[in-house]
């Protein structure tokens, strides 16, 4: 079955923003409101296991803060959620956060090549719009059928129901498809949903497992930056090209 669609996740994989970014954010937000707290990298990874801004809060509050007080931790959240995106989004329009390697090569290369390109992530719609926008374009936003993201689904990932509408969306199987994602729970959701998956990690979540990938790299390479495989077959490849995923993709589909 032939290779038609490539399906992105966005925080991790498209940019590093979890560190740069997200991170930055939440301290800001809570800086501005008043707030005495603050998330190290360190605190940051371990939050990072729960998915969503919102519940990463109030996830924080419960295991971290039991002791503070607070009438309405539902709006709380909310609250500061939409300050940190706020910030986020003036963080990228800064056009401090790039890519990650090879991203915008392999975009380029796989609209040239006729490929359908979608995303499916849990950050809401504006801080893709934002990234997507300063790093490629206005237009770019164009190159994706569909952008799946926010609180379009009811559960988050790990849940596959992202990935579900996506698919439902641009009326694909899932045989036909390949998902890039960098994290545990993205990979589950991913599989779930019956597609298989590259995976590139980054430094929050190279000790991730990821028995069901394809294969997993420190990045998508550049043709004078080469990835290195961490879990998969060698090939002759040494960047992420149309080439290799449609090879990668005939051998697992």
């Amino acid at each position: 079955m032939a290779l038609e669609a490539l399906i992105f996740d966005v925080d991790g994989t498209l940019a590093n923003t979890e560190r740069d970014a997200h991170l930055v954010a939440f301290n800001e937000a809570f800086k501005e409101l008043g707030l005495d707290w603050f998330w190290t990298s360190e605190m940051y990874h371990k939050l990072l296991d729960v998915t969503g801004g919102q519940l990463r809060i109030k996830h924080y509050l419960k295991t971290y803060r039991p002791d503070f007080e607070c009438d309405d931790v539902d709006a709380l959240a909310k609250k500061i959620h939409a300050l940190k995106t706020k910030i986020y989004v003036h963080l990228i329009n800064t056009g401090a956060i790039p890519l990650r390697t090879g991203v915008t090569r392999l975009l380029n290369e796989a609209r040239l090549a006729g490929l359908r390109l979608a995303i499916a992530t849990t950050t809401t719609p504006a801080n893709v719009s934002s990234l997507i926008s300063n790093a490629l374009g206005v237009d770019a936003l164009d190159w994706f059928e569909v952008i799946g993201a926010g609180d379009v689904v009811a559960n988050l990932k790990p849940a596959a129901d992202i990935y579900h509408y996506v698919l439902g969306q641009m009326n694909l199987n899932p045989n036909h498809a390949i998902a890039f994602e960098d994290s545990y729970n993205g990979i589950i959701a991913a599989t779930d949903a019956k597609l298989k998956t590259l995976i590139t990690v980054n430094e929050y979540t190279k000790t991730h497992q990821f028995d069901d990938a394809m294969a997993v790299l420190d990045h998508l390479g550049e043709p004078n930056k080469h990835f290195t495989v961490l879990k998969g077959e060698q090939t002759k490849h040494n960047y992420v090209s149309v080439d290799y995923l449609r090879e990668l993709h005939a051998k697992n589909c």
